[in-house]
């Protein structure tokens, strides 16, 4: 069921064009994934969901996925630079942990935050500490490409001689001319020969919490070097898709192609998918700018930004209100009006499952209502085939809703849709907000039954004229955020919108 009109945005060729794998139906999918020495934030969330719904409509669509997202456990500098701490170890010194311990915790609250939003576990998760070799290796084979050099224990990429073989910022569209006028040396402090030049191996200070033996020091890789080890090793010199937030594009995207062709002659991926930023006030949300506010404070409630805690569905739709390569701006007003299409959404999909398809020989096919449900579908599928758009998607799901809505009040007969356009209707509504969107109910255990006893209870009072008690009942459900829904054949329940 491959799609042959799936468009996705290329950041390297910087436009849209049709997907076509490398070696289909397999696809293979890297995206950076977390620093852990904090807890994750609503941008962590942000591209954690958005290559999931990439992982899933993929998987949709029929194709094999091995998606590879890795853990970065060393290496990850202060600043993103080749000098300065480590973030781990200096996260370790200030709680006097091992750095392992440190790494272990945030990679536990991170899976954590990321199950709470429903996201898929990768394939494979590797982390940066289990692959030291593989990275020991790939620096000895740039040395033997001419492309790097060592100095006092370090061993730094040789961008300009690089660039003589294939231009560095093509990614990014920097150019190695301003680059270089844009930056200059401190001093002579520098042992590289160029500022533009990156580490592939850190000779480690004394004092250095995580270290390594290696041909040329003790010591550590660098940071960009960890991907693409681990994402050649488990995809190939080759794969498919390249994934992560914009703010990784430059330097480390950048320095991955770069590493990729020096090792392998060829770009590491086809496709490069970039997210955008969150933003609060229009600048970015990130821990180094201390403006970050995380997942647990989210569903909590305790941040000063908040008004009210946001359930991780509330936050799994926010973020799929837009699209992925839009800012996504932070407000309380954003996440207020996302919890009420949230709650439609999910409403209409327990409604969806419970309808039942009645044949009628005596009503005729309304093809006015059967025309608008296919246009509706169909768009649904074209909006995520323009470059996962999620956003326009969950439009005309709504569209799809309002016809949902009309077979459960009985306004529309599902006879007058005849069989095959209601199942369509309803796999597709249900298809897309569980198995592509991601969202799903949010609910204890025993809520449905307990939902039933109180329904049963309602009405009872109800029929005895006990009003008090019904009113009581409505009460009770509304502070809870629910809603009794009268009709003439039954009383149901839905989530108050």
């Amino acid at each position: 069921m491959h799609s042959k009109k799936l468009k996705i945005y290329n950041t390297l060729s910087r436009n849209k064009v049709f997907f076509e794998p490398l070696k289909p139906p397999h696809v293979g999918m890297y995206v950076c994934g977390p620093t852990v020495y904090g807890d994750a934030h609503l941008g962590h969330a942000r591209a954690a969901i958005t290559f999931d719904v990439v992982y899933r409509y993929l998987s949709y669509l029929g194709y094999k996925v091995r998606y590879v997202r890795n853990i970065t456990d060393v290496g990850h500098l202060e600043a993103d630079a080749d000098e300065g701490e480590d973030k781990i170890a200096k996260k370790a010194k200030l709680e006097q942990l091992e750095p392992m311990e440190v790494a272990q915790q945030y990679a536990t609250s991170y899976h954590r935050d990321m199950e709470l939003l429903n996201t898929i576990r990768p394939s494979i998760e590797p982390r940066a500490t289990g692959h030291i070799p593989e990275q020991i290796r790939l620096v000895e084979q740039i040395l033997d490409e001419g492309l790097a050099y060592e100095v006092n224990g370090s061993v730094y990429f040789d961008v300009l001689a690089y660039n003589e073989i294939k231009k560095y910022g093509r990614l990014s569209g920097r150019v190695v001319e301003e680059l270089m006028s844009g930056s200059r040396e401190l001093d002579g402090q520098s042992e590289k020969r160029n500022p533009l030049d990156f580490a592939l191996w850190k000779k480690a200070s004394p004092e250095h919490l995580m270290k390594w033996e290696s041909p040329w020091s003790l010591g550590f890789p660098g940071w960009h070097l960890e991907c693409t080890a681990m994402s050649s090793k488990y995809l190939g010199s080759q794969f498919d898709i390249h994934g992560g937030g914009m703010d990784l594009m430059f330097p480390h995207h950048e320095c991955e192609i770069a590493q990729g062709n020096a090792c392998n002659h060829t770009d590491p991926a086809k496709y490069w998918l970039h997210n955008n930023m969150i933003t609060i006030n229009g600048q970015k949300m990130g821990k180094s700018l201390g403006n970050f506010i995380t997942l647990q404070q989210l569903f909590q409630g305790n941040h000063e930004r908040l008004e009210q805690p946001y359930s991780p569905m509330t936050v799994r739709y926010f973020i799929l209100t837009a699209h992925y390569r839009s800012t996504l701006d932070f407000s309380n007003q954003a996440l207020q009006a996302a919890q009420k299409g949230y709650k439609k959404l999910i409403n209409g999909y327990r409604i969806a499952r419970s309808l039942v398809y009645q044949e009628d020989a005596t009503m005729s096919t309304d093809e006015k209502q059967v025309g608008q449900i296919r246009q509706s579908i169909d768009a649904a599928f074209a909006s995520m085939d323009d470059d996962f758009n999620t956003a326009q998607a969950t439009g005309h799901l709504f569209n799809l809703l309002k016809k949902i809505n009309s077979l459960y009040t009985g306004q529309l007969q599902a006879a007058q849709l005849g069989e095959k356009v209601f199942e369509e209707l309803i796999q597709t509504f249900c298809t897309f907000v569980s198995d592509i969107l991601g969202l799903q109910e949010e609910k204890g255990d025993h809520q449905e039954q307990l939902l039933q006893v109180i329904l049963d209870l309602y009405g009872g009072a109800k029929t005895a004229r006990d009003y008090q008690k019904v009113d009581q009942i409505r009460a009770g459900l509304k502070a809870a955020g629910l809603i009794i829904k009268d009709m003439k054949e039954k009383i149901d329940w839905g989530y108050e919108e």
